[in-house]
């Protein structure tokens, strides 16, 4: 007699429990999600101080439970809306980074970028930065919790710095993402206050600054400038330990 052929209709028994892990993962992912979405816009509209936790819950249309399950403090939601934004940015600046064009149009474009993600929240964003300037917060972007949407930020400036041909004093290239990401703090709180329609005047800033930034990275590669970069770094490791790490 001939054999017998089994077919494989492509399960198995773990095929099912695999599809539910699956699904599971998903239906997380759109409950942390709504949660998110629901507390920025009661921040924006109530306050952060006035926002519960138990109103963010009802709006999201899960219980208080389950969004202290995923988000054990407003602040744990400040911080997952911050990390969002720099992943927001670095998708938006991929195309950027690969163009080969010069450093400061790159650094330009990049700058311009950030500007058009957080525009949406300009309403709101004041607030957010109150909270972070709070010292000890744990919103705040030097904090340990904040250690993943940081290393994101820099994470563009290490491969702008490391993919350009401009010549740099070899201290400055080393520590330049860094400087560039503390830049962009300082645009960010100008951006804040700036009330200008669509916050033109801080755009004009990245226009003027970046190719008088891009002059002086080149700069820096002479002699007699060195003692100004030396000290400028050494001022950097003052204010900020983390980036001589």
């Amino acid at each position: 007699m001939g054999s017998v052929t089994h077919t494989d209709n492509g399960s198995s028994p773990a095929a099912p429990a695999a599809r539910g892990r699956a699904a599971d993962t998903s239906r997380g992912e759109q409950t942390r999600q709504a949660i998110v979405t629901s507390a920025i816009r009661l921040f924006g509209e109530a306050g952060y101080e006035k926002t519960t936790m138990r109103a963010i819950a009802a709006d999201a249309g899960v219980s208080v439970g389950n969004a202290y399950y995923y988000f054990p403090a407003k602040e744990a939601l400040v911080s997952e809306f911050y990390l969002e934004l720099q992943r927001e940015h670095l998708a938006r600046v991929e195309p950027i980074l690969s163009s080969g064009t010069s450093f400061g149009d790159r650094l330009a474009a990049i700058l311009r970028e950030g500007i058009e993600v957080w525009a949406p929240h300009h309403a709101f964003a004041g607030r957010f930065i109150g909270i972070a300037a709070v010292p000890g917060s744990p919103v705040s972007p030097f904090s340990t919790e904040s250690t993943q949407a940081r290393e994101l930020a820099t994470s563009i400036f290490h491969r702008l710095v490391d993919s350009t041909e401009t010549k740099m004093d070899p201290q400055l290239r080393a520590r330049l993402p860094q400087l560039l990401w503390l830049a962009q703090l300082g645009l960010v709180v100008y951006w804040v206050h700036d009330t200008t329609p669509g916050q033109r005047r801080t755009r004009a800033v990245v226009d003027l600054a970046v190719p008088y930034l891009e002059y002086l990275v080149g700069a820096s590669r002479m002699k007699i400038f060195k003692p100004l970069t030396t000290r400028g770094l050494a001022l950097l490791e003052t204010l900020w330990p983390h980036a001589a790490r």
